[in-house]
């Protein structure tokens, strides 16, 4: 799928764009001819990405700052997150806001800031890296559910507005991804329970989904790319969810 140049000229900004989803993402749309911009916290694995895809590195704490990163941005990807488990009532309520902040302020204002080159060019792409969390709830994650909700809710409207200008906004909703926060997790569980990784996996992690693999990143990109691409024009304001069957059930 990230054959072909289709998008030589469009300019891109990947938030997290040093690990994981927001890697692979953006070593996608390099491929499918766009100019780059990769946004994390890891500044020098940024600058590592960036000069393997010929990219842009930007260092940037986003509960912080976005006013450093580019605005004439055809296509924009919020992929940046960060998790935090804890009862409600042990929940810190600064962890809370901080994951507010990371995953529904900081893309409100991307979004906000790249809007006004898109209308201008009568095209865009918002791509909101969302979770089956945006549409299903897990206990001890308030934090993170209730931003990847937000996040539906503010793709949704991106939507709408930008509709008369060519501008497109959609949700992707994975399970869980083969990510390094993910094999921690994995790793963790297995050594606390005193079984294998791969137990650990189908009987824990993957417990609620019909399919009993991992999500691979690249899985992600490409539909992320798909969502780019000259075939989804009127694909708008929806969420993807590519979760293994869990919202099937």
């Amino acid at each position: 799928m990230s054959s072909g140049v289709p998008h030589t000229g469009r300019v891109a900004l990947v938030t997290g764009g040093a690990h994981g989803i927001g890697l692979a993402c953006a070593r996608a749309l390099a491929d499918s001819g766009a100019k780059v911009h990769i946004a994390d916290l890891d500044g020098p694995a940024a600058k590592s990405a960036a000069d393997e895809i010929g990219g842009e590195a930007h260092e940037v704490d986003l509960a912080k700052d976005v006013d450093s990163l580019p605005t004439d941005i055809d296509i924009l990807v919020n992929n940046a997150g960060l998790q935090h488990v804890a009862p409600i009532h042990e929940f810190e309520p600064a962890k809370f806001a901080l994951l507010q902040q990371v995953m529904v302020t900081a893309p409100f204002l991307l979004i906000r800031r790249s809007l006004p080159h898109m209308y201008r060019n009568g095209w865009g792409r918002i791509v909101n890296i969302s979770s089956v969390h945006g549409l299903r709830a897990s206990a001890f994650k308030s934090g993170y559910v209730t931003a990847k909700h937000a996040l539906e809710g503010l793709s949704k409207v991106a939507a709408l507005e930008g509709a008369p200008h060519g501008v497109t906004s959609n949700c992707v909703n994975p399970g869980f991804v083969r990510t390094q926060l993910v094999e921690g997790q994995i790793a963790a569980q297995a050594d606390a329970h005193g079984i294998s990784t791969d137990e650990v996996v189908e009987r824990i992690i993957l417990d609620r989904t019909a399919v009993k693999r991992l999500i691979e990143p690249q899985d992600v990109a490409d539909v992320v790319l798909w969502l780019c691409g000259p075939h989804s024009s009127h694909v708008t304001g929806t969420s993807i969810a590519m979760d293994g069957g869990w919202t099937a059930s």
